[in-house]
């Protein structure tokens, strides 16, 4: 057993994308240390560190496991992948689904014994992103042509039938605008025609636009639209977090006001800046290590980012290039709409920082997700050229 075990190690240290590890490890480390100091005010501030910490020596072993697996034999059960994606989220309806004014919604699993809550859409994320690779896959095996109507109403009905399943049970619009962002990079890169695209987007403002008209979508939705636009709207209400987010922000300066040090990240006053170790790290950042501090976020998520691409570019079948699009769409969705929300430029819709907030299921299903690019690589390290999908 022990020397099996030291087999797959030594496999692994030999094949597996260290590189990749590399950077997700430093940016989990640059991220607890930062909610360290989100955390300083408060009287119990190990416990964050300390389930950040075991969360990333979690993800490091799912890093592992998911780097040995061949996932495209994972997908023969592809229908046990399916009638997992829908139970997992439905468990939101039993007694372990929580949520409230600690959450935001009900889009939390919390079970006992486990230090922190479980949230489905993390992990279902993966889950669905093989399960529509394998999708892709099938309808280009069968000769059909990923340009027709048929084609793009099957891969987006799958994922408006998830998201719609999710979004009915937790209400939680942010992540589910993670599964389209991730559908719309994946069926690009398929090959699907542009008219389709086209035709999705005009549908989409359309709906948006007649569900702002006839009074459809809540008010406190529709106020965080407007926000945007006029950053005087509700100051005290809606305005509220991203308006201290952009204080903190401004009064870092280029090099920060020093670390443990920040007006607001060390304040204990409700006025301060909200949700510091989780949505607005970004901010603790830039308060507290200053424009040169958020530089090093962006430089390291891009890193991984194109590190993944990187894999998808020589990945040697399609299947794998669109599993490793598809993880990389997650992570640009998920910096582009943290960023943004900490710039006061997108709405509120919490959206973590990917490596970098706080939130231990976060961290593995990242790990686990990394991994399974890193096993893409690791079976693919002679592939000469890009396949057809990426040219």
């Amino acid at each position: 057993m022990l020397n099996r075990l030291k087999g797959i190690l030594a496999d692994f240290f030999q094949q597996a994308d260290l590189v990749l590890l590399g950077l997700c490890c430093v940016s989990t480390i640059y991220g607890i240390v930062m909610i360290f100091s989100a955390a300083h005010y408060r009287i119990n501030t190990s416990r964050y560190v300390i389930v950040q910490t075991a969360a990333m020596l979690l993800g490091i072993c799912m890093y592992i496991f998911f780097s040995m697996m061949d996932v495209e034999l994972l997908m023969k059960r592809w229908k046990w992948i399916a009638v997992f994606n829908v139970v997992f989220i439905g468990l939101l309806l039993t007694p372990f689904g929580v949520g409230g004014e600690d959450y935001g919604n009900n889009a939390w699993l919390k079970f006992p014994g486990i230090p922190f809550s479980i949230g489905p859409a993390e992990v279902v994320k993966i889950t669905f992103t093989l399960l529509l690779a394998k999708q892709l896959e099938w309808l280009r095996e069968d000769r059909r042509d990923l340009r027709s109507f048929h084609s793009a109403f099957l891969v987006a009905g799958h994922t408006l039938a998830l998201m719609g399943w999710y979004v009915l049970i937790s209400k939680d619009m942010g992540n589910a605008l993670v599964f389209l962002f991730i559908f719309l990079a994946m069926a690009f890169v398929a090959g699907f025609a542009l008219r389709w695209f086209v035709l999705l987007l005009a549908g989409g403002s359309g709906a948006f636009a007649a569900a702002w008209v006839l009074d459809l979508m809540p008010p406190y939705m529709k106020d965080r639209f407007i926000v945007l636009f006029d950053h005087t709207y509700k100051p005290l209400d809606t305005g509220w977090q991203q308006s201290r987010s952009l204080l903190a922000l401004g009064s870092g300066g280029i090099s920060g006001q020093g670390y443990l040090n920040g007006t607001q990240t060390q304040s204990s006053y409700n006025s301060s800046l909200p949700y510091r170790w989780t949505d607005f790290i970004f901010s603790v950042t830039g308060e507290e290590l200053g424009m040169l501090g958020c530089l090093a976020i962006i430089i390291l998520l891009t890193a991984i980012i194109i590190r993944v691409l990187l894999v998808a570019k020589r990945a040697q079948t399609p299947f794998q290039c669109y599993v490793c699009v598809g993880m990389a769409a997650m992570l640009i969705f998920q910096t582009i709409i943290n960023i943004g929300m900490c710039l006061f430029v997108m709405p509120t819709i919490g959206i973590t920082l990917p490596f970098f907030s706080y939130g231990g299921s976060s961290i593995v299903t990242l790990y686990m997700a990394m991994g399974v690019v890193s096993g893409i690589k690791k079976r693919s390290p002679y592939m000469r050229r890009p396949i057809r999908a990426l040219r």
